[in-house]
């Protein structure tokens, strides 16, 4: 099979690999469509990877093409999703389903080979059925879906809510599209990139707004007459857009950090102060819920999609090849040009 195997930090190859088996409990999938997460390129190009060499991915979908010894036969054939982590089964978080939080974790495309191959084998456990009619691509969407869909749930979002979401990425716009089929009254985006801007925009976020022209604080102010934001996600992982949240939710309103930092993150004094006097509730967030009760994420984003209140499909504006993989990420360090979601197709 072709694979991209990372050697070394910035250090990406296009190789041919052995074809995996799928040994007991294990499913073959056929990769159909891989997504490049944000955490991917600095993965790839600077950070680096728990080992080497390693073939990152972790927001893939495919064919299910072969079984291993124990497998229910009624996966053969069909669309799946794939849950990137793989828990110990042995902690005490994993004993209550909590598995984000297992101790001794396994995670495909940065601890174990993960999506960025033509083939891979997953436990069963670990593959989500995709609804008739569901895209591979739509599929591979899955994952950054669940982690939005587990940040606003960890907010505890309700319908008629003013929701406020600092960065407009791809995941912050699954966020704002989140936010809106579940009931938001408005959704308030705002980053320092006018492409990012302009794409919101042009997926029907009229208030989307570049932070370096207007204070996003104010303008949600004039917005809401004062009332400001019940619930504030941080999805840019930056000091400033934590305090602007900060600053812009409503007196007992809730934040949510979920931004991935690259350097330090600080607060002021005056942020500190917003916490104490307006008594906001300041909430972590990380991965996304793989239990059936009270729900299973990952189930419930593939059926929104299917039933058309989740469209992801605008959200994806490159589809590219396995062939592409190591120009494709030196163009994301440098963001020489705007993307999106980055797919890579067979």
């Amino acid at each position: 099979m072709k694979a991209l195997v990372l050697h070394a930090p910035g250090d990406l190859r296009l190789e041919e690999r052995p074809d995996p088996v799928p040994g007991p409990g294990e499913a073959l999938l056929r990769i159909r469509a891989s997504g490049i997460c944000g955490s991917d390129i600095a993965r790839v190009m600077t950070k680096g990877t728990y080992s080497f060499p390693m073939i990152p991915g972790h927001e893939f979908a495919g064919e299910v093409v072969s079984l291993g010894p124990g497998t229910d036969p009624s996966l053969l054939g069909r669309t799946c999703a794939a849950f990137p982590l793989l828990p110990c089964r042995a902690c005490d978080s994993c004993a209550i389903g909590e598995y984000a939080a297992c101790r001794s974790y396994d995670y495909f495309g940065s601890r174990r080979d993960g999506g960025f191959a033509e083939l891979l084998a997953v436990p069963a456990w670990n593959l989500v059925p995709a609804p008739d009619g569901l895209s591979f691509e739509e599929a591979a969407m899955a994952e950054p879906a669940a982690v939005a869909l587990h940040a606003l749930r960890r907010g505890g979002l309700s319908a008629g809510d003013d929701t406020g979401v600092a960065g407009a990425g791809p995941v912050g716009l699954l966020l704002a599209a989140w936010a809106r089929v579940g009931g938001s009254r408005r959704v308030f985006l705002w980053d320092i990139d006018p492409r990012r801007v302009a794409f919101a925009r042009s997926l029907g976020h009229d208030r989307a707004f570049d932070s370096r022209e207007t204070d996003p604080v104010e303008a949600i102010r004039e917005a809401t007459g004062g009332r400001m934001l019940d619930l504030a996600v941080e999805g840019a992982g930056v000091s400033a857009t934590l305090e602007q949240c900060l600053r812009a939710a409503r007196p007992g309103g809730v934040v949510v950090a979920m931004g991935n930092p690259a350097g330090a993150m600080t607060l002021s004094r005056e942020g500190y102060w917003e916490i104490l006097r307006k008594q906001l509730d300041l909430r972590g967030t990380w991965n996304s819920s793989y239990t059936d009760l009270p729900k299973n994420e990952w189930k419930l984003v593939l059926e929104t999609m299917a039933d058309g209140r989740l469209d992801t499909k605008p959200f994806i504006t490159h589809r590219l090849r396995l062939e592409d993989g190591p120009e494709a990420f030196r163009t994301l360090l440098a963001r020489s040009e705007f993307s999106n979601k980055v797919m890579f197709l067979p």
